[in-house]
């Protein structure tokens, strides 16, 4: 079967995502879209697994739950790696609220590897790891992966912030780019104000490339 097509709140540089493990995702975030849909258990789906990945594409692997979340069987993990050393030719993009998940498994390729921090603080929102061992677990990946694959943080839903300590953690980690979006399903989450949302966002951009989703534009307007 052929993949599907980029769409939605997708990230635009996107143009495919696949979903070979699905099912309800064990972080159960409160603004998840799929949350309230009727996905099923946890599982590997073996037809999804054979998609044809074809070829010059990015791909955004595992858009419908946390492939990378501890409770995923690494063996499943291990089979959709090796469909996609099989099929090389294409960018392939990961991203989890779990990056302790990716040790061991993304070393070599044409990766860009992201990681949810939706604030520098903890809101209970979520059955994910708490931010500081994300952030923790982020500055091990990046100081012993193989390959030199892209990084890059996303702050979406972005939640009320200190901007100093918020700050300070991007420079320590020191992503490829930052991407800042907000919640599309207005789920009554602890927003931070344009203000802070401007100052944050020059401040990145002094020195980062900084990316911002069109669904932040209900809290920011910029350009």
């Amino acid at each position: 079967m052929a993949l599907n097509k980029s769409k939605g709140n997708m990230y635009p540089w996107i143009t495919h995502t696949w979903n070979p493990i699905k099912g309800r995702c064990p972080h159960q975030c409160t603004y998840c879209y799929m949350r309230h849909k009727p996905v099923g258990e946890l599982r590997l789906d073996g037809k999804a697994l054979n998609d044809d990945l074809g070829s010059d594409r990015t791909i955004f692997v595992g858009s419908s739950t946390d492939m990378w979340a501890d409770e995923v069987p690494r063996i499943w993990i291990n089979e959709v790696m090796m469909r996609i050393v099989e099929n090389s030719g294409n960018h392939y993009v990961f991203q989890t609220k779990n990056p302790y998940g990716f040790t061991g498994w993304v070393h070599e390729g044409d990766y860009v590897l992201g990681v949810t921090l939706e604030s520098n603080r903890d809101y209970e929102i979520s059955q994910a790891p708490c931010i500081a061992v994300r952030v923790s677990d982020l500055r091990h990946l990046c100081g012993h992966c193989l390959g030199k694959p892209q990084i890059f943080i996303s702050i979406e839903p972005i939640l009320d912030f200190d901007i100093n300590t918020l700050i300070e953690i991007i420079t320590h980690i020191s992503p490829d780019f930052v991407t800042i979006g907000a919640d599309s399903k207005k789920t009554r989450l602890p927003e931070p104000s344009p203000e802070k949302i401007h100052d944050l966002v020059t401040t990145l951009q002094t020195f980062m490339d900084v990316r911002l989703k069109p669904n932040l534009k209900r809290l920011y307007q910029w350009g």
